[in-house]
């Protein structure tokens, strides 16, 4: 009697793809992570595949405007219908949309408020705030808006990381209140501000301890766009006690990890990064 063949369920039928199109795909996966046209030997060893075997699907990509040859070097590149479907792509994803699942799981993973915050009229505003199991009392809801700006580390990734024409004239402003009139505590301040703006930009996030709420720490780490523009601040807060404020310790590893996500499911890239 031949073998019994197993009975492939509804949902295995559903998910069954096509191979050749898999297969193809990752000469298209290659030349994204290139980022340059490649010649076909070069583009064939990055897919793992004879170029005897890579050859057709670049002809067939061609003809679909996914791939296009440089008549004179003889390199292949990502095609017109490659930059529609990438357009396309980013029109219909929207940050906060794309931010939220994220910070859900990550809530759960570190058992910290997450909060999301973006750039509003009047300074970083809390747009978003997912809670963990654990009861932490923080004083802010959706609304509020961290200002002064250089008191919380949402306020200073939004001073690190946006364009200083506009962030620059608000931190002279909250510098000129808290120095009074006196210059020598003003320059002071601007010195401090710069150092902690710089420090910012070293690590990639931002941190804030027992400040602006006593006992509670925070880091904030930068979502960017694929024009490599921030975007969206992730902020975790908890209390001091058991907050690792190590810049490399899990909490800031892993915030980061999970704005770098977000970051590149709205576009950005590898390189950018």
């Amino acid at each position: 009697m031949p073998p019994k063949t197993r009975k492939t369920s509804p949902m295995e039928r559903d998910r069954r793809g096509i191979q050749s199109i898999e297969v193809g795909g990752t000469l298209l996966q290659a030349l994204v992570r290139h980022g340059a046209p490649m010649m076909l030997r070069d583009l064939a060893r990055e897919a793992g595949m004879p170029p005897a075997k890579a050859h057709p699907y670049l002809v067939s990509f061609c003809k679909l405007g996914l791939i296009e040859q440089d008549a004179a070097t003889g390199r292949y590149g990502l095609g017109g219908f490659s930059l529609q479907l990438g357009l396309t792509a980013l029109e219909q994803v929207e940050p906060i949309r794309a931010a939220t699942p994220a910070i859900a799981r990550l809530a759960d993973d570190l058992q910290l408020n997450i909060a999301i915050a973006v750039w509003g009229n009047r300074g970083p505003t809390i747009v978003r705030i997912e809670e963990c199991s654990r009861p932490i009392h923080v004083n802010m809801r959706p609304g509020t808006v961290m200002t002064p700006l250089m008191a919380s580390a949402t306020g200073r990734l939004f001073a690190a990381f946006l364009p200083e024409r506009i962030t620059r004239p608000l931190v002279d402003s909250e510098l000129a209140q808290l120095g009074s009139d006196e210059q020598p505590a003003l320059r002071q301040s601007r010195r401090h501000a710069d150092e902690t703006i710089t420090e910012i930009r070293q690590h990639g996030l931002a941190r804030a301890l027992g400040n602006p709420i006593p006992g509670i720490n925070a880091f904030s780490a930068p979502v960017f766009d694929s024009g490599n523009h921030l975007t969206l601040a992730l902020t975790a807060m908890g209390p001091a006690d058991s907050f690792d404020p190590a810049w490399d310790g899990p909490i800031a590893t892993r915030l980061m990890a999970c704005a770098k996500e977000i970051s590149q499911r709205l576009g950005q890239s590898a390189r950018q990064a």
